[in-house]
């Protein structure tokens, strides 16, 4: 009697444990909002998207038709890929074959996952490029006969759409050059291999000397593609070598110029790191402006690697904060050392650092040990809780690789030829000609029921205006941890992405209701950018953030 009372009692217990844990569970999904880490059981995922484009991803731009342009360099020879209809590219200056029926430039649609051959007749190697207010992509010099050229595509819905070529109005050579859009909607294009200058498109001034070029250059350049950020009181932020200033466009003036980044290892190529100016939020009193660069190698790498000596990268991240009264580097440690790496904005706010090697430096046949984990980086943390390392890829990205962001939150990667022509074999690292994307933890299944989905949004804002946003969501929200972010896709080339740049808008209110099953209904009463040097006019990806879990993007142009 007693044992068959002791069992009861056995079964009474596990089954009162049984239903508190499950009471537990459901409690823990109620208030997940609260708790939710989107990096706690997931670290990102690889997928291929195409195992050969027929050439190498080395410059990218996402447009607003949700396609990618794509292009690498007219004289590596023959490229995997021909042009459509028996066309072929005739360019008697051209360096490596004057006849060329094979295509440098794809247009890649996420949608459906293809992508088809672009013409460009001059060499775009080693170019620069800025989305114009109307969406064309303005592509801006090259290598050879391209260098004084200026080409641009639109987006389109068919087929129809191709690269125009503008020779000789440029007013210097522009090879490795950087090009920035400005609050008036023209471009500045600034630098370039021993061009210490910089011009304005469109432009009939001519070129405009700037010394704080010709003094950051060294016996190895590490000045070139130099880093610049249009900063909110209009100004702009230059980067190069190891030293950095703030600079009067207008009147070509040095406002003033700020300590050299600690520890002196140089941050542009060939000593590629990455640079970026953290999103902008609207909602603070007083608006923070601040730089972080990452990555890099030291000053003497690409001289070693002439002969065999392959210098360990950088481990360090320097952030600015340029609105200080007295700004300093503050210096942080990675957890992988990295050269080559492309930074990108997430749409949650967090950035990736991805692609690389962990010794060596940019250029042909100068890096080893490819770097193939990235990592995130969580702004708002405490120092040395920021980094996590996320899943490795299979592909080394190496010199000339290139990262995208992809409407959906994912990454899009490709690209990599340290070589200086295409190279598939006998080659420690062959010519890679694939795409591949990563989907950050934001992206986990568990998070969806966490996910914002985006119903409705104006599709044209003007300045300060206000507009709404109405979204679903799949569980109730915490509406004080929904915030409404805009991000200019970047033009992505050589670790660098060109006029990147998000904005964390003012959130007036945000309600929610109960709508049909388990949805629930919701607005946000937002304020629209308030100035062009905040955001500058242009086509932008609005995301819908809940704590740290995005919605996908919805296109909208600010004007």
């Amino acid at each position: 009697m007693n044992k068959e009372r002791n069992s009861i009692n056995q079964t009474q217990t596990q089954i009162i444990v049984f239903m508190m844990m499950k009471l537990l569970f459901f409690m823990s999904i109620a208030i997940a909002p609260i708790l939710v880490d989107s990096s706690s059981r997931f670290n990102g995922e690889w997928s291929l998207l195409q195992e050969s484009i027929g050439i190498s991803a080395m410059h990218m731009q996402l447009l607003n038709n949700n396609k990618v342009v794509i292009f690498d360099r007219t004289d590596f020879g023959p490229s995997n890929i021909s042009l459509p209809n028996g066309q072929c590219r005739h360019d008697p200056h051209e360096m490596a074959l004057k006849t060329d029926c094979t295509a440098h430039s794809v247009l890649y649609d996420i949608s459906s996952n293809t992508f088809r051959a672009l013409m460009v007749q001059t060499d775009v190697w080693c170019s620069s490029g800025a989305v114009l207010p109307n969406g064309t992509l303005l592509q801006v010099g090259g290598f050879n006969d391209g260098d004084h050229v200026v080409r641009t595509i639109d987006p389109c819905s068919d087929e129809s759409c191709d690269w125009n070529e503008f020779p000789g109005v440029l007013a210097q050579r522009r090879w490795y050059s950087t090009a920035q859009i400005l609050p008036d909607g023209n471009a500045i294009v600034i630098g370039g291999r021993r061009q210490f200058n910089y011009e304005f498109w469109p432009g009939s001034n001519g070129a405009i000397n700037l010394e704080f070029l010709r003094r950051t250059a060294d016996e190895s350049e590490n000045n070139l593609y130099p880093f610049v950020h249009l900063l909110p009181d209009g100004n702009l932020f230059i980067f190069a070598n190891t030293k950095s200033i703030l600079f009067d466009y207008k009147r070509n003036n040095v406002v003033r110029e700020f300590p050299e980044i600690v520890n002196g290892d140089p941050r542009n190529y060939p000593s590629t790191g990455s640079s970026v100016l953290l999103p902008i939020d609207e909602n603070a009193d007083q608006i923070e402006v601040e730089i972080i660069i990452c990555g890099g190698a030291r000053a003497s790498a690409f001289r070693e690697s002439d002969h065999g000596v392959f210098a360990t990268a950088t481990d360090t991240c320097g952030r600015l904060k340029i609105t200080d009264e007295e700004p300093n580097w503050k210096l942080e440690h990675m957890p992988l050392k990295r050269v080559m790496g492309d930074m990108l904005i997430l749409p949650n706010g967090d950035l990736i650092i991805i692609n690389g090697a962990s010794s060596g430096t940019a250029g042909w046949e100068k890096a080893r040990n490819p770097v193939t984990r990235p990592v995130i980086y969580k702004i708002n943390e405490e120092p040395n809780s920021r980094f996590s390392v996320m899943a490795e890829s299979t592909r080394p990205r190496l010199y000339h690789s290139t990262a995208v962001l992809l409407t959906d939150g994912r990454v899009m990667v490709g690209g990599s030829n340290p070589h200086v022509y295409y190279n598939f074999t006998n080659v420690e690292y062959p010519t890679d000609l694939s795409l591949e994307s990563f989907s950050p933890p934001y992206l986990s299944p568990e998070n969806d029921y966490l996910r914002p989905r985006i119903r409705a949004v104006d599709q044209t804002l003007s300045y300060s205006r206000d507009f709404t946003v109405q979204f679903r969501m799949k569980s109730s929200p915490e509406t004080n941890m929904i915030s409404v972010r805009v991000l200019a896709p970047p033009f992505n080339t050589h670790s660098f992405s060109m006029n990147q740049r998000m904005v964390i808008l003012k959130v007036a209110a945000v309600s929610c209701k109960v709508g049909s099953g388990s949805n629930h209904r919701c607005r946000a009463d937002v304020k629209a950018p308030s100035t062009a040097e905040i955001a500058p006019p242009g086509y932008y990806l609005l995301f819908v953030v809940h704590g740290e879990i995005p919605s996908s993007g919805n296109w909208i142009k600010i004007q």
